[in-house]
């Protein structure tokens, strides 16, 4: 059944406001909302997954406990980039979105642990080479229908209808990874790769959805720039293109070039009354308006992949470290922030991972389209140790956000 873009906008996800009392005595509170242990734990696995990766790559001994696992060294390393690191944000941002969106609690204290568990289980498992396939198959796969249970209980019983299509890509990620599985199982073989390219694709509508009703919000309020607004008719079409590219390169690719362009296109124009200049001097700001370009940047070297003209490794990476990392990075940021009860202002050191993330993106995506093939590897080093400098100062400077109590004691 296909997803309606209307059915796919966002409500606002507005910070909770800080109550005007006295900062009360910290406690452990890593399982009192979702965005706290997917966060915190999915920022610091993509801190560790990116040079696990490269230390296998370049042959190193110590990498005997198995990277790659069951499903070989590069399917590991797409798969941990998407479904480890991806998901844990996706349903760390979802969760709590939700609660804003529907008004009531969605996964918190035990039952946020159980889940929570379930993904660290697969990632710890992706690494045993020794645990059957099969096994590790059926930890993976658990985590996210538990996450759509937990999204589709209050948003069915709030009749959220426009949040439903957030179900529906949740279930298309979940397919795509059966498809991996299923491939490293031998129930059918080919179509590993492809799987992992639809899921991409499916990530960039979530990510296209979210930053349509939050980057121009956010930037309007932040600037008070009254003429900063969105085009829904944009919005829908950008939507549709995506989805598009996600179909057409399920069923043989025909006409990619042609959608990837055209979307991108699209991804362009509706930025421009988002007030990207007016962000620039913002970092919570100008980091998601650039983690949106992203989007279009991938959707560009897609088009240049699919005539030859370029590696399809870049389109990928374009997608991946450019338009999620960045993003997410900044996502992360502000949301621990408004949903913790603190202000709206990052440290020097949260301006330096954001500014480590784009040039991450720019050395895997773009440089090595226009450098030496000699000077692949060191471009992609460089980009590894940026993205994961990025993600460790994350961890560092928000584990005591995260795992702590709100400091006006209020839950959440």
């Amino acid at each position: 059944m296909p997803i309606r873009p209307s059915a796919l906008r966002l409500a606002p996800l507005a910070p909770a406001p800080v109550a005007a009392t006295a900062e009360l005595r910290p406690t452990f509170a890593l399982f009192a909302s979702a965005f706290r242990p997917f966060f915190l734990f999915g920022a610091l696995w993509a801190a560790l997954a990116v040079p696990l990766w490269l230390l296998a790559l370049d042959g190193e001994p110590l990498l005997a406990l198995g990277v790659g696992g069951v499903l070989g060294g590069i399917g590991w390393h797409a798969h941990e980039m998407i479904f480890g690191f991806t998901t844990a944000i996706i349903a760390g941002f979802l969760l709590t979105a939700a609660a804003t969106w529907t008004k009531r609690t969605t996964l918190t204290g035990w039952g946020l642990a159980l889940v929570f568990g379930v993904w660290l289980a697969g990632r710890v498992l992706m690494l045993i080479p020794e645990v059957p396939a099969s096994v590790v198959a059926i930890v993976d796969l658990g985590f996210l229908p538990l996450v759509g249970l937990a999204l589709a209980r209050p948003l069915i019983a709030a009749r959220s209808r426009r949040n439903y299509g957030f179900l529906g890509l949740l279930a298309g990620l979940w397919a795509a990874d059966l498809v991996l599985h299923g491939s490293a199982l031998g129930w059918w073989t080919g179509w590993s790769r492809d799987a992992g390219l639809v899921a991409l694709d499916l990530v960039m509508v979530v990510v296209a959805v979210v930053a349509a009703r939050v980057i121009p919000m956010f930037t309007r309020n932040a600037t008070g720039e009254a003429s900063i607004r969105s085009s829904v008719g944009l919005d829908r079409a950008v939507i549709v293109g995506l989805l598009a590219v996600a179909l057409a390169r399920a069923f043989g690719g025909a006409g990619l070039a042609v959608l990837a362009l055209v979307t991108a296109l699209l991804v362009l124009a509706r930025t421009r009354h988002w007030g990207a200049w007016a962000s620039r001097t913002n970092p919570l700001l100008w980091v998601l308006h650039v983690g949106h370009a992203w989007i279009a940047v991938g959707l560009s070297l897609t088009c240049a992949a699919e005539l030859g003209w370029v590696a399809p490794a870049l389109a990928t990476h374009a997608r991946t470290v450019g338009a999620i990392g960045i993003t997410t990075l900044g996502m992360m940021a502000r949301v621990s922030l408004g949903h913790s009860g603190r202000a709206l202002q990052v440290s020097r050191v949260i301006a330096l991972a954001f500014a480590a993330m784009t040039l991450a993106a720019l050395c895997r995506a773009l440089v090595p389209a226009f450098t030496p093939e000699s000077t692949y590897r060191v471009w992609l080093h460089a980009s590894g140790v940026l993205w994961s400098l990025a993600f460790a100062l994350f961890v560092v400077v928000y584990t005591p956000i995260l795992a702590r109590s709100r400091p006006d004691g209020r839950p959440g």
